[in-house]
């Protein structure tokens, strides 16, 4: 290795890759494609309810489950199983949506 090459693990927090981009150049979505295909999993966490084996075995079609949460309060948004965000359920053309109201900040959500 030369002198002028950093092992990885030497790179700290706030130290970013950047490419070199012509001053005034605007990004745009294009930029991204290679990023496109890559799949990611997302998850709308409406409330949480601990249950024992026995309890879950007697839920049945029609039973009522109480969850953690108070109508209207935010739902968190998951991707990739890490909170990214706080939202709120809303009804897009008969069916459900989730609406981002507030973006979580890395480290300041984790769960």
């Amino acid at each position: 290795m030369s002198e002028n090459e950093l092992k990885l693990d030497e790179f700290g927090p706030g130290d970013g890759l950047s490419m070199d981009i012509g001053e005034g150049e605007e990004k745009t979505a294009t930029d991204l494609a290679p990023v496109f295909d890559v799949p990611v999993s997302i998850s709308a966490v409406l409330g949480r309810a601990q249950l024992s084996v026995a309890q879950l075995l007697q839920l049945n079609s029609g039973s009522v489950l109480e969850l953690d949460r108070k109508v209207g309060e935010a739902i968190d948004i998951y991707v990739n199983n890490r909170l990214v965000a706080r939202g709120e359920v809303v009804i897009v053309d008969e069916r459900l949506g989730v609406t981002m109201t507030e973006i979580i900040k890395d480290g300041d959500g984790q769960a």
